[in-house]
């Protein structure tokens, strides 16, 4: 990881040799079998319980004379939250499958981690939805727009060559890579029957997640490269309205420091009456171009100090380098272009962009605090109702109206 860390463009090879050391499968065991999911079964009877020395010893033969063969994972299918139609499909392997993914996972992220960008947020060590929405409330200040992004069915629709392509340019291994082959075309039961995958990668798998970081890097990059040519500094600090009044303020207080008796009191009316006018007027010009870019797993959120018209065209790159090069599709109907003042989704959260003039003082001046700084609400319909009727706090009666469910556990507590 520190050879990658310091030279992000640097070339691996011989990486496949880790793969035969058994330290490194005693660790994936570790990590492993203390999850939820160790005694889940894929197509055969293989659990956590059946690990052994004579076992990682097989295993590591097995990938020595290149012999070893990924079984198909299991496909079960889960409701997704709140949807009691929509299902997500999930793919379950075998523990031995599971033990081999982790020890290739730990490989790829030495190499890959230090390079991803720091935009992504998604299935990465101490980096999660907290800090994704961290980074919006302090990077998305002053954004005049929203672009919601969706990749359509991300995860089953990520192109094996394009994927095999990406990890080929930064790893020169031949092993390693017809490895990661071999368990992208694994295939998959349903049903007991077999079928063959032609792209994506089963979510359940304990290397999908890091398969889709490096393959969505592409698409960080390609942000990053889109902002910098967006980016146009501001022609002008003040708006000119600012900037009439401040002069006037400014005249005001270089001709008090000479006044006296009435001129004096006269001179400080209207510097006070200058300062008012001051928080009344916007202040910092919107003459520059700014784009901003988060994305968590498939799901990205773009903000746009612009026109309306940038945003479409920021949309129209991202469509066409989605499908040209990722060999994807953007969803139309869930990438919105929102202005900020209105609520836009991202990670469950309602987001927007306050405008507020009220002032608040500070340690040197009264400021408009919260003027252009992101919000995040917790949408009402969506999260607050269904959990105040999941927890029985209340219930809805025949004629429609919400009444408040007695919680008599609490009669008797304390009010201190």
């Amino acid at each position: 990881m520190r050879n990658s860390k310091k030279n992000n463009e640097e070339i691996f090879t011989r990486l496949y040799r880790y793969m035969l050391r058994p330290d490194l499968y005693y660790l994936a065991y570790n990590k492993l079998y203390r999850n939820k999911g160790a005694a889940t079964k894929g197509v055969d009877d293989d659990t956590a319980d059946g690990f052994s020395e004579e076992k990682i010893n097989r295993v590591i033969q097995s990938l020595a004379d290149e012999t070893y063969m990924p079984k198909p994972v299991r496909r079960e299918y889960i409701p997704k939250k709140r949807s009691s139609t929509k299902k997500r499909p999930l793919g379950l392997p075998s523990f031995t499958d599971k033990l081999v993914q982790e020890v290739l996972r730990m490989i790829l992220e030495a190499v890959y981690e230090p390079t991803f960008s720091a935009f992504s947020h998604g299935f990465r060590p101490h980096r999660d939805c907290h800090t994704a929405l961290k980074a919006l409330k302090k990077e998305f200040t002053g954004v005049s727009w929203f672009i919601e992004g969706d990749i359509k069915g991300c995860f089953d629709n990520i192109d094996h060559q394009v994927l095999v392509g990406v990890i080929s340019s930064k790893i020169k291994d031949a092993r390693l890579i017809k490895l990661i082959w071999k368990f992208l075309k694994a295939g998959y039961m349903e049903d007991w029957k077999y079928h063959t995958t032609y792209s994506g990668c089963p979510q359940g798998g304990i290397i999908s997640p890091l398969l889709s970081n490096i393959y969505l890097n592409e698409l960080d990059k390609f942000a990053e490269k889109v902002a910098r040519a967006f980016y146009k500094p501001r022609d002008r600090v003040r708006t000119p309205e600012y900037a009439k009044i401040q002069c006037k303020k400014d005249y005001a207080q270089k001709l008090l420091k000479t006044a006296t008796g009435q001129k004096k009191v006269e001179l400080l009316k209207r510097v006070k009456s200058l300062k008012s006018e001051l928080r009344k007027v916007p202040c910092s010009s919107k003459t520059d171009k700014v784009m901003k870019y988060i994305r968590y797993a498939d799901d990205f959120i773009i903000g746009v100090k612009g026109d309306k018209s940038d945003c479409e065209h920021i949309k129209r790159q991202f469509s066409d380098f989605i499908s040209e090069h990722l060999k994807m599709e953007l969803s139309e109907e869930k990438t919105l272009i929102t202005h900020s003042n209105q609520h836009a989704r991202f990670l469950g959260y309602d987001v927007r962009v306050r405008r507020d003039g009220k002032v608040k003082p500070t340690d040197r001046c009264l400021k408009r605090t919260l003027n252009y700084t992101v919000e995040l609400n917790v949408p009402f319909a969506d999260k607050i109702m269904p959990f105040l009727f999941d927890k029985a706090i209340i219930k809805q009666t025949h004629d429609g109206k919400i009444e408040y469910i007695a919680r008599k556990y609490l009669y008797r507590c304390t009010n201190l």
